[in-house]
């Protein structure tokens, strides 16, 4: 794809998003990935001669002697694409064949190519290139986690902890006429800013709580799924849910309320808000829902 239909794409993302994209109302990341990549286009139109440093953890487990170091690569700007991700893939198609990282949808769907750019966690797919090729774009694995080669992360524990909640839509009877669980338009809209989150992990390994207590608390991307289930109109253990990461109060309350994870969801999602509903829930029996309406009435 030229960078001429790119710009044209994006051009219309950001131009009017309001009137053609109204999907991005509410993702001020989305709008500002956008608005990067147009400024990007920008700035290689002065000068097709740019090229950007890229400097990327190595670590091989075949090379187990050898610590982890830096190597850095150079990129003719112009004939790359606009993502991280579209130079990691030149590098490693071009360059260096022996680069390892995750990758899959290209879309900001599947999560897979969650890493650590320039000190914040998101998804190359997501994150336009810096265009500045006065500094570096310094990119690393995920926090905290076991390296497994490169950019490459071992997420078993991750996944087990999602697995613990029992993600699935668990009911005591059968749907009306056998047929589907059918939710109103105003309970299916609960689920917004819930159902979202692509597993990347990125709020996960942001999060001081996670890193100092990895073995107790769940974190910020299982509880965040916690509460889409018990905010489910179609989900009859919403109660069970709850007591079941209560149990143990560290499963739920070592989180601090930091908001690292908040601030780097590449989908603009808010944990910090979902665990903080969970934690009013629990500790006054009462839907957070019910009681902002009934402060509403009380004015």
């Amino acid at each position: 794809m030229s960078r001429n239909l790119i710009k044209e794409g994006i051009t219309k993302v950001v131009g009017g998003w309001r009137k053609e994209f109204p999907i991005l109302e509410g993702h001020p990341i989305g709008q500002q990935h956008g608005e990067e990549v147009v400024k990007s286009i920008e700035n290689l139109k002065r000068g097709d001669d740019k090229c950007k440093e890229f400097r990327i953890y190595r670590w091989s487990p075949h090379n187990p002697n050898q610590k982890p170091y830096f190597q850095s690569f150079f990129l003719h700007l112009p004939s790359c694409g606009p993502m991280v991700l579209d130079a990691l893939q030149k590098i490693k198609g071009e360059v260096d064949s022996s680069l390892t990282y995750r990758r899959s949808c290209r879309e900001g769907i599947c999560g897979s190519c969650a890493m650590n750019i320039n000190g914040v966690n998101t998804v190359a797919c997501l994150k336009p290139i810096d265009t500045d090729t006065s500094r570096p774009m310094t990119i690393t694995p995920l926090p905290h986690l076991f390296v497994i080669k490169d950019l490459v992360v071992d997420l078993s524990d991750f996944y087990h902890q999602y697995k613990s909640i029992e993600p699935w839509l668990k009911t005591r009877n059968p749907p009306p006429e056998g047929k589907e669980y059918r939710q109103t338009p105003e309970e299916r809209k609960k689920l917004d800013g819930l159902y979202e989150c692509i597993l990347c992990a990125c709020c996960t390994t942001s999060c001081p709580s996670y890193w100092w207590n990895p073995e107790e608390f769940l974190g910020p991307a299982a509880l965040i799924n916690t509460y889409r289930w018990i905010s489910d109109s179609r989900d009859d253990f919403a109660n069970e849910r709850l007591q079941a990461i209560t149990e143990d109060e560290r499963r739920l309350y070592r989180c601090r309320a930091i908001g690292n994870c908040t601030a780097c969801c590449p989908k603009s999602l808010r944990p910090s808000e979902a665990i903080s509903k969970m934690k009013t829930k629990h500790l006054t029996g009462i839907p957070v829902e019910t009681l902002s309406n009934n402060r509403k009435t009380s004015h």
